[in-house]
């Protein structure tokens, strides 16, 4: 199957006004760079950040959803935080069962997607999205600097032609399990502008049957100071990071779509009992036709 071009961003409805201005300042904050005593987003005693002047309820209400990634930033624990945000149908698949994926989601989603990108250090994606979508990880939609891109492949079993492993437009890490690294070297491209690297890392693989330790992935990329985590998919990657609890926050984009068969979308642990169920923290955020879903994952378990 031919996978379409991707389309010429639209005239988008729901960009107000003042959001390029107070984009910037995200960007800013995001930088360290972020000017005090203007209007736009300023830091608040230890409570996180918050806006300063006035702004159109879009563009608090856009601010508010991607406060969490700079309050992140801004602590001092030394922890990872993990985002991840998955576009799917109404009845839960990310593509047909031909693995058409173009497009599930909007163009509005779509654009969130970047700057999602623009606001983390790293954005993470695994072995399957590479292999069927090749996707390149960056963030020309917005303005913002293109984030760390990471092939979660604890098997090294790409073959090394990975566009982001090779048209140097950012940083790339191919990360897998040390005792894959030496493999996924020799596959390496070699001579490009931007450095790609093999990241090998001590029992990725994790024990037979239960996948790999995405919560050794998350503390390697800390240790490199990768510290704000984007896991942008595919479905079974941001399945195994909910189920490992390794995420503090989750945006499940659906799309008024029913595709009937194909590649699911998020997978949580079955529960037998409505109860047990988890029920996090949650708002609803519209972009374009879609519907955001802003999961607060943090009083779920953990922190990775």
């Amino acid at each position: 199957m031919t996978r379409p071009r991707e389309p010429s961003p639209p005239t988008l409805t729901d960009v107000p006004r003042d959001w390029p201005a107070l984009w910037t300042r995200l960007l800013a904050a995001r930088l360290g760079t972020a000017p005090s005593g203007h209007a736009g987003p300023a830091l608040s005693n230890g409570e996180g950040w918050r806006l300063q002047g006035r702004f159109s309820a879009r563009s608090a209400e856009l601010f508010a959803l991607y406060k969490p990634l700079l309050d992140a930033r801004s602590a001092h624990d030394g922890r990872p935080w993990v985002v991840a945000q998955m576009g799917q149908s109404l009845d839960g698949f990310v593509a047909t069962a031909t693995g058409d994926s173009y497009y599930v989601n909007g163009a509005h989603s779509l654009l969130h997607l970047h700057r999602l990108r623009a606001l983390c250090d790293a954005v993470l994606v695994g072995v399957g999205t590479v292999a069927i979508d090749d996707p390149q990880l960056t963030t020309r939609r917005v303005p913002g600097p293109n984030p760390v891109r990471v092939l979660f492949d604890p098997a090294a079993s790409l073959d090394g032609h990975s566009r982001a492993l090779r048209d140097g437009l950012a940083p790339t890490l191919w990360l897998c399990d040390e005792r894959h690294a030496q493999a996924a070297r020799e596959r390496l491209p070699r001579g490009l502008g931007a450095p790609a690297e093999v990241l090998g890392v001590a029992e990725l693989l994790g024990t037979p049957g239960d996948g790999p330790d995405v919560r050794r992935a998350v503390a390697a990329l800390a240790a490199r100071g990768l510290r704000v985590l984007f896991v942008e998919g595919g479905g079974v990657t941001v399945s195994r990071f909910f189920a490992a609890g390794a995420l503090q926050r989750l945006h499940l984009a659906v799309a008024p779509v029913l595709v009937g068969q194909g590649r699911r979308g998020l997978r949580v642990p079955a529960q037998t009992v409505m109860a047990d169920c988890p029920r996090p923290p949650a708002h609803r955020v519209a972009l374009g036709e879609d519907t955001l879903w802003d999961l607060d994952l943090s009083g779920l378990a953990p922190r990775a």
